[in-house]
């Protein structure tokens, strides 16, 4: 005779087979059922008898049912089945993109201990070749770039009303990053500026710009990003444009630090305007800083297509470095200057390539940021931008201006102008336009 105990006699469904699967059940005392090896004809009898009293008796069907299965799945075995073919699966995903491994073996080394030698078992290391020749060839990008950077700073003896000096700085991240400063000599500092270049380009560009803020009294710092100019990482990839954010809150309370009881301003151009606006919405940087200008500022970036703004994602994640359209865009005058494109284009440390995936999604997502934000910006500002801009549009700029909380902000719109202003035919009007503003807050 076998004993069986259920706790739900009414929902129940089993069979032979789970009695063998599982012979040993939990013992309850709301219904035993017994079962005797019988003949047919008692076993007819019984089943007539069970009928007749079925109200009174609950009948139970011996099948397969669903609940057995449903546990199973949730048992040891099933999920190290289930770890295997998950692991086999992205094996196989992943198998044309293997490369041949370098295998480095570290020497036996021994020591001699009681006329004996004993030996240290040999380690094996493998490092993927692809990898290692990609970053040498990186180090070897950021080591010519910033030998470059340098050099210019060295050799600039063109106006002796300023010094031109340069440092460097390790982030948190451990990213080595190029900065530059321009001192006044015969004109007491009466102001700081903080610089960030625009994309692809760097802070060497606006040495122009950073000694006429000099001869009026303001001590100038730039810093290049990261993946530009003299600074670490593959020239013009952006992992995180909070990153770069991060990056100059801690170059903006270094320079704070080394000028105590100075006022301090930003001033970004283009996606470094957008960094500048991000920087200030910390409530922090904001009580540092007099106030921010921006030339042609990134606030409202758009993908071409609207597909672009699901697909960015996805490839920034797989594809980050892959480029995708140029970055020079030479059909997209952004000077009406001959002369300025010429030699922007034809510096080694602007960036001429193709715009790498994660760097655009980076823009795009710091726009919308931006786009949601707006309003939060109290910090005294002064936007200027050129109505015929075909890289940053100018009505962003005037959105910026209409619902930003600040009480103290100022608009110019240039008419006919492009994206980049201060390497625009007019340029030394609007570098005097700027300096008035800054003049007129000290």
């Amino acid at each position: 005779m076998i004993c069986l105990a259920f706790q739900n006699p009414n929902s129940l469904i089993l069979n032979h087979r789970h009695f063998q699967r599982k012979p040993r059940l939990k013992i309850d005392t709301t219904l035993i059922i017994s079962l005797k090896f019988e003949s047919p004809l008692l076993r007819r009898r019984r089943r007539d008898s069970m009928v007749k009293k079925g109200k009174d008796s609950a009948t139970i069907i011996l099948t397969s049912g669903a609940s057995g299965r449903i546990n199973a799945l949730f048992s040891p075995r099933a999920l190290r089945s289930l770890w295997v073919l998950l692991n086999t699966f992205f094996l196989i995903l992943l198998l044309p993109f293997r490369r041949r491994r370098r295998c480095m073996t570290a020497e036996k080394s021994g020591s001699v201990r009681g006329g004996g030698r004993e030996e240290k078992s040999s380690r094996l290391v493998r490092v993927p070749v692809a990898m290692v020749q990609w970053q040498r060839t990186v180090d070897k990008e950021v080591a010519a770039r910033r030998a470059l950077a340098i050099k210019r700073v060295i050799e600039d003896k063109e106006n002796e009303e300023s010094l031109r000096d340069f440092s460097l700085f390790v982030t948190s991240r451990g990213d080595t990053m190029f900065t530059q400063s321009w001192t006044p000599v015969n004109v007491k500092v009466r102001g700081l500026v903080v610089l960030l270049h625009g994309l692809n380009e760097h802070s060497g560009r606006y040495s122009h710009f950073a000694k006429q803020l000099n001869m009026n009294g303001f001590k100038v710092y730039g810093m290049d990003w990261i993946g530009h100019g003299g600074s670490d990482g593959l020239h013009a990839y952006v992992h995180s444009l909070d990153d770069v954010v991060a990056d100059m809150k801690m170059f903006l309370h270094k320079v704070i630090d080394e000028n105590p009881a100075i006022p301090c301003f930003c001033f970004g151009h283009s996606t470094g305007g957008a960094i500048v606006l991000k920087a200030v919405l910390d409530q922090k940087v904001r009580e540092l800083v007099a106030g921010i200008v921006v030339t042609s500022p990134a606030v409202g970036v758009q993908p071409s297509h609207p597909i672009f703004t699901v697909l960015a994602p996805v490839f920034s994640f797989l594809l980050p470095r892959f480029q995708f359209s140029p970055a020079d865009k030479r059909g997209i005058l952004v000077s009406r200057d001959p002369e300025a494109l010429v030699a922007k284009y034809s510096d080694p440390l602007v960036y001429t390539g193709f715009i790498r995936i994660r760097t655009g999604y980076e823009i795009l997502r710091l726009s919308a940021y931006l786009q949601q934000n707006l309003s939060r910006l109290t910090v005294p500002f002064f936007v200027l931008h050129g109505t015929a801009d075909s890289v940053t549009d100018p009505e962003d700029s005037r959105k910026l201006y209409e619902e930003a909380s600040s009480t103290d902000k100022t608009i110019k719109l240039y008419e006919g102008f492009l994206h980049d202003l201060l390497f625009e035919p007019e340029k030394e009007e609007i570098t005097k336009t700027i300096i008035t503003w800054l003049n007129s807050r000290l």
